[in-house]
């Protein structure tokens, strides 16, 4: 067993602020805490291991927190795109070994429930006593204890954890194979239960880091066409770095746009890499519509089409707009995706299903991910500001360094004036 010392994470401690704060050093043990739910207190985890964090990424799921937006509990430890080195290994680990480098999926799974054995990962039955799922340092989802520290435990670990076949390779291409915990699947998730194949063509609305990733998948199962809509002309700019068509949505409703570049207004699938703090389209791009992007995907597709939605929506949103939204009741047009046949995927992304996979497309040369999301590195105590930066639009994924694993950074610097400006790690 490891001798314990110390630990630093990222915390969440108020709308709009976050902290880098010393923490205990994690055991084979789920112990109480801001968010843990009092039926996990003292729950044991000889099945799990403890991990020197390698790389762990700032998610926009991270970032609805921190705006406030909801119910979590101040003092939350953030962070749930994980990768790490093991170090100290439970009673009951057979498979993986200390000194093995894995990727962690985001969502914790025991692998013994019937959703489990039927690769539904996203909707573990035995890890959150509130609800099916659960996923680490997030609000409602069991307080399992984030990632973003310089230490982690993470449980089941023979299930879970994705060992890399080779450690130097591995650190060689450690940007792109952080993205596998979340963004990579989730955007991949997006794309395939929207139906994409090849020769398709595809609208994503939203080009943030998800957004970008689902157009990397997108690519990646063949289509024909990637159109990416945002009001940021940075991200767009990034969407089109890699070979997407672009559209700005806050010059009218996309199926104008789209129809410019398709000869027609639809598409063959649809991708809402958005969510709950989406905003109008034209005029109304200034003031948030949480369904605008939903109901305007329903226009968008094609009849008998499909549209995979791994934007987050929540049951409490506390700077809603007004009380349906607070709960998570949004005005949708249903009818109009009844009367279109419609298909609709919504939930966690099992990222189990895709993580092998995806790790050896990345290995074999196949997608560059780190570049098509813009990754940049920044040290655990530079964290807070790269929360900022990303809140206010830059086109950068961020990875966080605990150890300064990854390369040696300069301090992480976001000038006022130039925002998106990236600071580039030297080796």
């Amino acid at each position: 067993m490891m001798t314990a010392s110390a630990n630093r994470a990222v915390t969440y401690v108020g709308p709009g602020k976050v902290e880098v704060r010393e923490i205990e050093f994690p055991k084979l043990e789920l112990r109480d805490g801001p968010g843990v739910n009092p039926a996990n207190v003292g729950r044991k985890c000889e099945h799990g291991v403890i991990l020197k964090v390698v790389s762990t990424n700032i998610c926009g799921s991270d970032q609805h927190m921190v705006r406030g937006r909801t119910t979590a509990p101040e003092g939350l430890v953030l962070g749930h795109e994980i990768t790490g080195e093991v170090v100290e290994v439970g009673r009951d680990v057979e498979f993986i070994k200390v000194g093995d480098l894995c990727s962690v999926p985001f969502n914790i799974a025991c692998g013994r429930c019937r959703n489990c054995k039927e690769r539904k990962t996203g909707i573990c039955l035995n890890v959150n006593p509130d609800r099916p799922g659960s996923a680490f340092g997030y609000v409602d989802m069991g307080g399992w204890v984030g990632g973003q520290a310089e230490y982690v435990m993470a449980p089941y670990a023979d299930f879970n954890l994705l060992k890399f076949p080779d450690r130097d390779q591995a650190l060689e291409k450690i940007r792109d194979l952080t993205m596998l915990s979340d963004i990579f699947p989730t955007g991949y998730h997006g794309a395939l239960t929207a139906g994409v194949r090849a020769g398709s063509t595809v609208y994503v609305a939203g080009a943030g880091p998800v957004g970008l990733a689902a157009a990397v998948g997108a690519q990646l199962l063949g289509a024909a066409v990637v159109i990416v809509g945002d009001l940021n002309a940075e991200r767009l700019a990034q969407a089109r770095s890699f070979g997407c068509e672009t559209i700005d949505v806050s010059h009218g409703a996309p199926q104008d746009q789209v129809e410019q570049l398709l000869g027609v207004p639809e598409v063959d699938a649809a991708i809402d890499a958005v969510g709950f703090e989406a905003r109008g389209h034209g005029g109304d791009a200034g003031h948030e519509q949480p369904a605008a992007v939903l109901n305007s995907l329903m226009e968008l597709t094609t009849a008998g089409g499909g549209i995979g939605i791994p934007g987050l929506y929540v049951t409490g949103d506390p700077g809603a707009a007004d009380d349906a939204a607070k709960a998570g009741s949004l005005s949708l047009s249903l009818g109009t995706g009844w009367a279109k046949s419609l298909s609709f995927a919504t939930g966690q992304c099992p990222v189990m299903s895709y993580h092998r996979e995806l790790m050896n497309a990345i290995l074999a040369d196949r997608v560059q991910i780190a570049k098509a999301v813009n990754a940049t590195v920044i040290t655990l105590d530079d964290a807070p500001r790269g929360y900022s930066a990303f809140d206010s639009g830059v086109a950068q994924k961020f990875v966080i360094d605990p150890h300064g694993m990854i390369a040696a950074c300069p301090p992480f610097v976001a000038p006022p004036s130039t925002p998106t400006k990236q600071v580039r790690c030297r080796k």
